[in-house]
C-alpha cells in the first residue's frame, strides 16, 4: 500500500527540506518500507548523503499541497527527532523516524529500503473527508503538469471541485485556491473553475441542505 507523507531531510547548510512522498508499506504495523523518489531530487540527495529521514502522516491539506507545490518559504513549525539528526513537523498526526538499510539506483527512480527507528504521535487522525481527498489528488495533477494532457488536467480539476464546495472547511478552501492557482498560472484559466470563497461553498451548503430537507429528501453525498 502506498501511503501519502510528508517527509523532512537536513539539506547541506542545516536547513530542514520538506516534501511529499509516497511510501510503500506491506500494512500499518510494518517496521520497514520503500521510498522510491525520481531524479533529480533534493530529498533524494540528502537522504543517501544523511541516510535517515522522518516520514509525516497528517490531515492538513494544505500543508501538504504547499510542500508538493514548493510554496513553503521556510520549514513550518518543528521539533527535534529523537533517533535522528531531523525535525519532526507539529502538524503531522504521527512520524517514523528512520534510515536508510538499502539503495538501488534504478534511473531514473531509486529505491530505498527504510527501517523505522521510532514512532511518535502528535494527534489523531481526524477522519476522512473528501474535499481534503480532493485536493490531494489536485495537488498530484498540479505536479503532473507537462506530463498529463492538459484537456485531461482541466477535466479533473472540474470535477474534484464538486466536493471541495460540498464539504470543504476554510484549511481546505485555501489549499484548493492555492492549487488551482498554480494550475492557472500554467494552463490558463480556460475550461478550469473559478477560486472559492469561504461564503460561497457555506452558501451552497445551506441550499442543498433546505433544499432536501423541505423535499424530504437525503442531500447527495
Amino acid at each position: 500500500m502506498i501511503l501519502e507523507g510528508l517527509i523532512t531531510t537536513r539539506n547541506p547548510d542545516g536547513t530542514i527540506r520538506v516534501r511529499p512522498m509516497g511510501p510503500v508499506f506491506s500494512d500499518a504495523h510494518a517496521d520497514s518500507f520503500l521510498l522510491r523518489p525520481y531524479e533529480p531530487s533534493g530529498t533524494l540527495d540528502n537522504l543517501l548523503r544523511t541516510g535517515e529521514g522522518v516520514l509525516h502522516v497528517t490531515d492538513n491539506v494544505l500543508l501538504i499541497a504547499q510542500a508538493a507545490l514548493k510554496q513553503l518559504k521556510s520549514c513550518p513549525p518543528a521539533h527535534a527527532a529523537v533517533t535522528v539528526e531531523g525535525a519532526v513537523l507539529e502538524e503531522s498526526c504521527h512520524w517514523q523516524e528512520f534510515k536508510v538499510v538499502g539503495h538501488r539506483p534504478n534511473s531514473p527512480r531509486h529505491e530505498l529500503n527504510c527501517h523505522v527507528l521510532h514512532r511518535g504521535t502528535h494527534r489523531n487522525f481526524w477522519g476522512f473527508n473528501r474535499a481534503r481527498h480532493a485536493v490531494l489528488e489536485a495537488a498530484i495533477l498540479a505536479t503532473r503538469i507537462g506530463i498529463l494532457p492538459d484537456h485531461e488536467i482541466r477535466a479533473a480539476m472540474v470535477a474534484l471541485q464538486v466536493p471541495v464546495e460540498k464539504t470543504a472547511g476554510p484549511v481546505e478552501i485555501s489549499a484548493w485556491n492555492l492549487v488551482l492557482k498554480v494550475i492557472v498560472e500554467s494552463l490558463g484559466k480556460d475550461g478550469l473553475p473559478t477560486c472559492l470563497a469561504t461564503t460561497d461553498v457555506a452558501g451552497k451548503k445551506l441550499a442543498s441542505r433546505a433544499k432536501h430537507q423541505t423535499s424530504n429528501e437525503e442531500p447527495p453525498l
